[in-house]
């Protein structure tokens, strides 16, 4: 029988990780005593817990709630200290878990209204991930999101201001929020701006609704990658284009359950899309909320779809090529994941 090796061991990149979504609970519940946070007795109960809240988001009530919650913690980051204490722990606790690469997604709208406006938020978010990159040795960089709930006039502000600091640490643009809301296509001019300043296209689509809205990211926002994209497992001849494409899946097995995408961590389609050769990515989305990281993400993928320890390192090499990671990081990544094969 063969050895199973630790997947926290095998280097990875984390491309799907939200920023609110990232803190640790106890941090949460930190800032909120430190800064007169009330929040809602259900994460409150969860975070003292330790069992993330029930979540159900597959009609508009359900993801009003997980929305509610994810705003209540993000109200408890109101000052640059904060901001730096959250990237530093995102930064532990990937490291822990064996990655090697991490892209950040953020909203810095969000945040602009307690540091000082969209530029501040924005450069103290940059410099944390600066810093933290530096000090800690995890190659960190971000990729700014706009709200498909918000004005696509305000996504064309944020790709204008993305692609300012794109010499600064951002790589990509995305897209993020109920995507049963807003077309894709009301988005294209600030895809194009991005994309036009060198920057990633990376909406999410393909979780809440079906392989309609995979389409429409890849035909209308150009996609470079998708986050979740899992809902494309219901089209062969879509899976077929992300595979010929090879735009990578940024598929968040523990989230989609939590959310009620899928109700069991085997329903989640990882070996249709693997064995369709869509490269994927497996991220944590929001651990806050989905209480998993990144290594139980590939323990779903072991325990739950019998992916050998060569498939593993197979989707572990598949994260480091979607990445945005210079050449040399790439391949010292790749070189480590054929040394923890032969471990």
């Amino acid at each position: 029988m063969e050895r199973v090796r630790d997947v926290s061991e095998l280097p990875k990149a984390h491309l799907h990780l939200h920023f609110t979504g990232s803190m640790r609970p106890a941090t949460v519940l930190e800032l909120a005593d430190k800064h007169g946070v009330r929040l809602p007795e259900a994460l409150t109960e969860a975070l003292t817990s330790g069992e993330p809240p029930k979540l159900r988001a597959t009609d508009e009530r359900g993801w009003f709630r997980f929305q509610r919650l994810y705003d209540a913690a993000r109200s408890c980051l109101r000052e640059p200290e904060d901001i730096q204490r959250l990237v530093r722990e995102a930064a532990e606790e990937d490291l822990k878990d064996g990655s090697g690469w991490l892209e950040i997604q953020v909203d810095p709208t969000s945040y602009a209204p307690r540091l000082g406006g969209l530029i501040p938020a924005l450069e103290v978010i940059l410099d944390a991930v600066e810093t933290t990159s530096r000090e800690t040795g995890l190659g960190m960089r971000v990729l700014v999101a706009a709200n498909r709930m918000k004005h696509p006039l305000d996504a064309r502000t944020l790709a204008r201001l993305a692609v300012r600091y794109a010499d600064r640490g951002v790589i990509g643009f995305g897209l993020s929020n109920d995507e049963r809301r807003g077309l894709a296509r009301d988005f294209d001019r600030a895809f194009a701006i991005a994309r036009e300043g060198g920057l990633l296209s990376a909406p999410h689509g393909g979780e809440l609704t079906g392989p309609s809205s995979v389409r429409d990211c890849l035909d209308d926002l150009h996609a470079d990658r998708l986050g979740h994209g899992v809902r494309a497992a219901e089209d062969p001849r879509l899976l077929k284009k992300l595979a010929e494409r090879g735009v990578t899946c940024e598929v968040c097995p523990a989230s989609n359950v939590a959310l009620g995408v899928y109700e069991k961590p085997e329903d989640v389609p990882l070996r249709t899309l693997f064995d369709a050769g869509v490269p994927m990515a497996l991220g944590a989305d929001d651990p806050l909320l989905f209480g998993s990281r990144l290594a139980a993400q590939y323990d779903i993928a072991r325990d739950h779809h019998s992916f050998t320890d060569e498939e593993l390192a197979e989707l572990a090499r598949q994260s480091v090529r979607g990445s945005a990671a210079p050449e040399d990081v790439r391949q010292k990544l790749l070189a480590s994941v054929d040394d923890w094969l032969a471990s």
